[in-house]
Order: C-alpha cells, then structure tokens, then sequence
C-alpha cells in the first residue's frame, strides 16, 4: 500500500497484505489510545464496538498482581482490521492519496539518495513515483531498510515463539490477563465481535519440536493454569492458530531521502504487546522532525538525529524489559523478592499494569527509590 502526502513531499510504504493482517489483533495501551484521542479518532473506535480494559492482571502461580494500567485511561484490544481502517480513512480524510493494492516492487535512489518507488497497482503497469523523502511503515521485513541497508543495533535473536487464536464464550469483564509459569506465558484480552484473543508461548529453542502439534502444545500450556484452563474449555475456538518468532533489533531510523517508522525501524518480542504504541510515538517524533526540516527550522539531518534520539531513550528500558521477560527464565532473585511484595500493595500492582501498559518506564519503576518504597510497604503489611 503506498500512502502519499499532497504535493508528493513524503511517499509512506505500507506493509498490510500479510495473511495474518486479517487476523491479528492489536493491543493499544493507554498512551496508544491517548494518541488516538488527540487525532480525534477515539470515539470511532469505540463505536465499533471494541470492549475496555480497565484492569491488568498477572498471574505468577503463587500470587497474582492486578492493577490498573493507568489512572486517567484505559485500553481496548480492537481487531488489526478494524483499526487500519479507521487509520486509513482518517489519513485519506486529511488529504493523503492512498492508493491501496499497491505494490511496490523497488525503492529508487540516485547519488546515494532515496528519490522515490517503483511499483504497480493491481493489474496495472509499472510506474514511479518521486519524494522528497520516502518512509517505510512496512514491517520489520521493510523493503525501504532492505534497499537503504540501515545501521543495526542492540541486536538480539528471537526468544520466544508464541501462537494465538480467537474464541467465543470468553467473557473477560474488561481484564488482559496474563500468566506467567516456567518456560510458558500466556495471556488473552477481549476483542470485537464479542471474542478473546488467547495466546500461549515457549521458548524459542522449542518452536520447530512444538509446530507439530501447536493445538496439543497450546493446551498443555493452560493446563499450568487450570483456572483459565477450565474457562478456556467452556468456549468455543473460532479461528486457526496463528504464531510467530521475532527478532529483536534497532535501526537507524534515517538517512539521506528516507526514513523508517514502527517495526521498519525497532521491533521487539511481543510479550509486552507495545508495537502499535511504539508505532503511533514514531508517526509522531517522525512526522514533527520531518515538519521541522520542510520548514526550515532544521537541517534535515538534525531533525531526524533528534527523532532517533528521543525514540530510543523512551523505548530503551522497554526493549531491555521485555527481552529479560521473552525468555520466560525464572526472574532473577531480586525481581522475585519485589514481585512477591506486591500483593496487598495497590500502588505498586498499579505501577506494574502501568509499567506492561506503556504508562511508566521500567527504568522508574524498578528504580532503587521505588523498589525501596516497595518494600517498605511490605514490611508494613507483615
């Protein structure tokens, strides 16, 4: 799909035929629907009738943790086809060509330069097209990186393989659910259409052994958690299994006639379900740097070095979070002592939901400072 701003100033890339785009579901934190809010497209999203989640909880065996994912807010778990679309159409409404089944087949450069795409519309001939800048918004399989060969950083192989399906009598009273045992996290969330998305992951090291029998596997690992497991067997499995592995990896997101946006330039394992909050915090750094050198206010280059600066200082804590926890290894000594402080303790199971919502840094919440309140409180609590 090729997303064009008027005047051709910016060609956006868009990857969106994967089969699993028809399936997939996205998980928008509270800064995610905050963003949704400020570009007037909240209340659409809930009339498509996408259900609240007012509350995470985390269940780690031997206690569980629930809490709040943010104060002021909450989050909605709405089909990847039902918020493309609204996406999709308010960019059209704004004044953006989008020409969809559109494929583009090269990325253009000339002295080194990024210049424009090559591509054909369904059925049609080969045409390019020419900008200023073209962005690839296409995945962490971008064509835009494939061509502009990027900077790759903060490397690390995927950890974890994990696979979902949609199921009916699943009520879930506006809860993500997670649950944690050694080597399986699972977790589910409501949907549209009165479904749950239901997900169950391992370690990567077993993903080839596990594929031949993903049902089989699936099931045993709810049965480490009988409570959802019985639940989970009163519903009604909707649709195929669908799963994956990912690498984690930065990109620079940046160079001469290009940039790179969402998974095209930083991806990160799923556990934490942040790719369409990541996604919506680079639209926005990416398209104020880019506003700031069309006019003028600075060089192109300077502009671009502040947006990949301000993205990874937000999302660094996330990344390292994250990738600790898609190992699905026993959390180090330190990490189990705090977690198991936190029953009984309001504040810090809100802190948690908002540390997995996007809400607050890992870097802030596992800081010595807090951890020292933390555990204060529980001495308290004995």
């Amino acid at each position: 799909m090729l997303l064009a701003r008027k005047g051709y100033d910016v060609l956006l890339v868009d990857r969106a035929t994967f089969p699993s785009d028809t399936i997939s579901t996205h998980l928008v934190p509270p800064p995610g629907i905050d963003a949704l809010r400020r570009w007037g497209l909240l209340d659409k999203l809930v009339a498509t009738g996408c259900p609240a989640i007012d509350t995470y909880t985390f269940d780690f065996g031997p206690f569980t943790l629930s809490g709040a994912p943010d104060g002021a807010s909450v989050a909605y778990g709405p089909r990847r086809t039902v918020l493309d679309k609204l996406l999709l159409d308010a960019a059209a409404e704004a004044g953006a060509e989008v020409r969809e089944s559109f494929t583009v087949e090269s990325v253009l450069d000339e002295d080194d330069r990024v210049t424009g795409i090559r591509g054909h519309g369904k059925g049609g001939r080969t045409i390019a097209e020419y900008a200023r800048v073209v962005i690839g918004a296409d995945g962490r399989h971008s064509l835009v990186a494939q061509a502009v060969h990027p900077w790759q950083y903060h490397q690390k192989p995927p950890l974890l393989a994990a696979y979902y399906a949609y199921w009916s009598g699943l009520p879930m009273d506006g809860r993500f659910e997670t649950y944690v045992r050694p080597n399986r996290g699972m977790a589910a969330w409501p949907t549209n259409d009165d479904l749950t998305v239901v997900i169950a992951g391992w370690p990567y090291a077993e993903f080839e052994a596990n594929k031949k029998d993903i049902e089989g596997n699936y099931h045993k690992a709810f049965d480490l958690a009988p409570s959802f497991g019985q639940r989970l067997a009163a519903g009604t499995r909707e649709t195929r299994f669908v799963g994956t592995a990912v690498p984690n990896f930065f990109r620079k997101p940046y160079g001469p006639g290009w940039a790179l946006v969402g998974d095209a330039g930083y991806n990160k394992d799923f556990i934490t379900a942040q790719g369409i909050h990541d996604a919506f915090r680079d639209a926005e750094l990416c398209t104020t740097a880019l506003d700031d050198a069309f006019s003028g206010a600075r060089s192109f280059d300077a502009a671009m070095a502040d947006y990949q600066s301000r993205r990874d200082a937000q999302v660094l804590p996330m990344y390292e979070f994250t990738t600790e926890l898609a190992t699905l290894e026993p959390p180090p000594p330190e990490l189990q002592q705090l977690l198991a402080a936190m029953p009984g303790n309001q504040d810090a199971m809100d802190g948690f939901a908002q540390v997995n919502g996007g809400v607050t840094s890992p870097a802030e919440f596992f800081s010595p400072a807090n951890v020292a309140r933390i555990m204060t409180v529980e001495s308290a609590l004995r």
